[in-house]
């Protein structure tokens, strides 16, 4: 967006040049953005961004940000969010809170309907869907495996590393879905597994946060899901508001129940083989 500041010299310092790029570029973003975390991002020191804010007429790096908020139309929730996010530097649970919508408003504007509708499909075309999940993601793929199961579809969860990795993933074939939760970057046995899709002939579907993947770590569907910049702390409020999402489109495909999805499985429902 083109932005007006109080004052701007008649010549700009590259400095100043590369902070208005990526304002411009990336308003959004930078709204919700400490000092540290700019200066960090484009590789320049905390007192050049100060300096900057001074050079076009603000006070200080928070009215340099309320500048930007007065003109930030775009998207009007942008504003009502980093409005009390900007008023104290440290945690509060609301600020917390807000932060949790603006992942959430973020993963939604990347939303490809086409895609989610993809991946719902070859669910439910799968013959059996394996999930592949480590660190930090392992509870999202704990709990994609517990839904799945309650719908009755054959699903394995494979071990996060080793050798075991492979010897589950031995069992798909033809026909079968391997979902993987890549969401920051594609793990060593993350590769394994795209690189033996070519022999195995399954489907992948991947979670990610990254808008371009390279094309030796595409999967055949990718799930968009932000949280937040690369320096902060990963929210996990829009990888499971996708995961319930997803769960909740299949089990209206399914006509399934969506408020017994919860409840413990029944016996009959129990899938073939699964791992742990």
């Amino acid at each position: 967006m083109q932005l007006n500041f109080p004052a701007l010299p008649e010549e700009l310092t590259s400095a100043d040049q590369k902070i208005i790029e990526y304002i411009s570029s990336h308003t959004d973003v930078f709204l919700f953005m400490t000092i540290g975390q700019l200066s960090s991002c484009l590789g320049l020191s905390d007192a050049t961004v100060s300096r900057f804010a001074r050079h076009v007429g603000c006070k200080d790096f928070k009215q340099l940000k309320q500048v930007v908020i007065q003109q930030s139309t775009r998207h009007e929730p942008v504003k009502k969010i980093a409005a009390p996010l900007m008023q104290e530097a440290e945690f509060t649970l609301q600020n917390w809170l807000l932060r949790q919508q603006h992942c959430l408003q973020k993963t939604l504007e990347q939303l490809d309907t086409s895609e989610f509708n993809r991946a719902i499909k070859s669910i439910l075309e799968a013959k059996c869907i394996f999930i592949y999940a480590k660190n930090a993601s392992s509870s999202l793929g704990q709990l994609l495996f517990f839904r799945l199961r309650r719908l009755g579809l054959s699903v394995v969860l494979l071990p996060s590393s080793g050798a075991e990795v492979l010897e589950g993933l031995a069992k798909a074939g033809a026909g079968d879905l391997v979902i993987l939760f890549n969401i920051t970057k594609v793990s060593r046995e993350g590769h394994m597994i795209l690189k033996y899709q070519k022999i195995a002939s399954y489907h992948t579907m991947a979670f990610t946060s990254r808008l371009y993947v390279p094309d030796k770590q595409k999967a055949d569907m990718h799930l968009y899901i932000y949280q937040g910049e690369e320096k902060e702390y990963r929210s996990m409020s829009a990888p499971i508001a996708v995961v319930d999402g997803l769960v909740l489109a299949l089990s209206e495909r399914m006509g399934v129940d969506c408020g017994n999805i919860n409840k413990s499985l029944t016996p009959d429902m129990t899938p073939k083989y699964y791992m742990i």
